[in-house]
């Protein structure tokens, strides 16, 4: 009788948290979401992950909040993430230096993309070529031509050498059969508008983003975005799309969970945020900020990402081995 009472007792336990876990997750989410952002507070990526989870949160009914966790170019925050609860109350915002640059340059051991489960990506961030209003060059394909007449003489500011700025120079050197003189700045930015003023370059290598105060005032021109989808702030920039060259290189948003996430939390999640970024709030804030509203859904940022990495881990790869880069 009591071995009978206790298989019973287990039993019923048994289902009554079977019925638990599945009202939990027909209920997804029922507390507060933690979406970490792996940069500082205040920069770009924060303000955007921030404006829009403000937004999706909306849809869910509860409090989603954003924690800044710098260090290690996004690897610290993504690590976290990686090593999360997979219960959907803890997601990420990845960078292109969190698909790229950590896993090609192998900076943690235990970092591995394949431990996330990638929601959806939201903005692109393209690299463009900003030239002085007063410049010679009034489309990339000026800026081409004469490089091919004088190779190696077209000053180019770039931010650090190894970067994915510098890649994008190297990339369109190699497609369009160029030689620029490419001139390091690492600083970030503030350095390559003091360097265009100054006349110690002839052309910058950046985001337009990077250069809003100087492109609104006139002082500065877009050439090009490398980009095939138009940016909504600067629509008189061409993309190199428009301009007939295949290539696409920037930063980016993805929204992410760790990998065994369960499904009705990341469909949640997307919904939630698939609503956002087609609020008239979201596309009306982002036009004015100089990122280029960018969606990829659960079923397709996943073999965006992996052929995005493939390709530039391959490129790399080439630029190491002709002793261009160093790894």
């Amino acid at each position: 009788m009591y071995k009978n009472n206790k298989t019973l007792l287990t039993l019923t336990a048994a289902v009554a948290l079977s019925s638990l876990s599945g009202v939990a997750l027909a209920d997804y989410p029922e507390r507060d979401i933690r979406v970490i952002v792996p940069w500082g507070a205040g920069g770009g990526t924060d303000g955007i992950v921030r404006k829009l989870t403000t937004i999706a949160e909306e849809s869910l009914d509860v409090s989603m909040y954003a924690e800044n966790i710098e260090g290690g170019v996004s690897a610290t925050g993504i690590g976290q993430l990686m090593s999360a609860r997979p219960d959907g109350y803890t997601i990420g915002a990845l960078t292109y230096d969190s698909l790229i640059t950590v896993p090609w340059q192998a900076m943690l051991p235990s970092y591995d993309i394949d431990k996330l489960k990638l929601i959806a990506r939201v903005t692109s961030e393209p690299d463009a070529i900003v030239v002085d209003a007063d410049s010679d060059y009034q489309t990339v394909h000026d800026l081409i031509e004469a490089a091919k007449e004088n190779p190696g003489e077209i000053r180019v500011a770039i931010q650090n050498l190894g970067g994915r700025i510098h890649l994008a120079i190297l990339q369109l050197q190699e497609l369009t059969g160029t030689e620029f003189r490419i001139v390091s700045y690492p600083g970030g930015a503030a350095p390559q508008k003091e360097a265009i003023l100054s006349d110690e370059v002839d052309v910058a290598l950046t985001s337009l983003g990077d250069f809003s105060n100087l492109l609104e005032d006139g002082t500065v021109r877009g050439l090009v975005e490398f980009s095939d989808t138009q940016n909504p702030t600067y629509p008189d920039v061409p993309t190199t799309a428009d301009e007939g060259i295949d290539l696409q290189i920037g930063s980016f948003i993805v929204f992410a969970a760790p990998a065994d996430t369960p499904e009705e939390a990341i469909n949640a999640l997307e919904s939630a945020y698939k609503t956002a970024y087609d609020s008239d709030e979201f596309q009306e804030w982002v036009a004015n900020v100089g990122v280029t509203p960018n969606w990829l859904g659960t079923d397709e940022v996943t073999t965006w990402a992996d052929e995005t990495a493939e390709s530039l881990f391959s490129e790399m790869d080439a630029l190491v081995e002709a002793g261009v880069m160093s790894k």
